[in-house]
């Protein structure tokens, strides 16, 4: 059996259109919203409305860590402008492209720019989504937990240290641990362009001592001080940042 599995799609519908290739299944570990590209500030649903220049200014307060001056400034921009009503006609809009890219079958759980909500709308009768949930796929088993912790950035699905820990909980025993966040290992976590720390899961990791799974799959972070890692016996991989790389990482048994 052969399983493709990518994270952080942000927007490149045309590759996630390849992903699945060659392969049983695809697994999707969330972001596929693409609201500003860190990489190429001239990509995303903020520089479609403000321009590149705005974008700039945005991602050197947010490297900085100025992030009540960069929210204060989004405000400026904002104003007198619907923001939630712009913001979500442009999630649509990305969410319509991504979900018709996906292939049949493709199981997928949320990440932290995602909306939920939405998901049921264009989710098609091949895409399984799944959060807080198992499924079987050729004699292994797949646990899902999507979105993303509270943290600075305050994108739209982040949930509670608590909430999140109960759902790795209900997931019991599983051979192979899919996330969108890592657990919270200062290799993984940490991001070199950034330059900061992302929020990493502690759930997550008492779930790998404790349960041991073969693998720990999950992205979020783009440019990973260390993308490979065992912890014990399980090997936990950052499967990379589709958006920039258009390759899925392939998992063989």
């Amino acid at each position: 059996m052969r399983v493709h599995v990518v994270s952080d799609v942000h927007g490149n519908a045309t590759d996630l259109a390849r992903a699945g290739e060659g392969a049983d299944a695809l697994i999707c570990l969330g972001d596929l919203v693409l609201f500003l590209d860190y990489a190429d500030h001239s990509r995303g649903i903020f520089p479609d409305l403000f321009g590149v220049e705005n974008a700039d200014r945005i991602v050197e307060l947010r490297t900085a860590r100025r992030f009540e001056e960069a929210r204060a400034f989004e405000r400026s921009l904002w104003a007198g402008l619907d923001r939630y009503a712009v913001i979500l006609g442009a999630v649509r809009k990305q969410y319509r492209e991504m979900f018709a890219a996906f292939p049949t079958p493709t199981y997928a759980t949320y990440g932290n720019v995602d909306v939920p909500a939405f998901w049921p709308e264009y989710a098609g009768p091949g895409t399984t989504v799944l959060d807080g949930e198992r499924i079987e796929l050729g004699g292994l088993v797949f646990g899902f937990v999507g979105g993303g912790l509270r943290s600075p950035m305050r994108t739209p699905f982040e949930i509670s240290d608590e909430e999140y820990a109960a759902k790795v909980e209900a997931l019991g025993e599983v051979d192979v641990l899919c996330s969108h966040i890592p657990p919270d290992v200062p290799e993984l976590t940490y991001d070199t362009v950034a330059r900061r720390f992302e929020r990493g899961s502690r759930a997550l990791l008492d779930a790998i001592r404790r349960t041991r799974p073969r693998y720990s799959l999950f992205g979020h972070v783009h440019q990973p001080l260390v993308r490979r890692m065992r912890i014990g016996t399980t090997e936990c991989v950052n499967v990379g940042h589709f958006a920039a790389t258009g390759r899925p990482w392939a998992l063989e048994w």
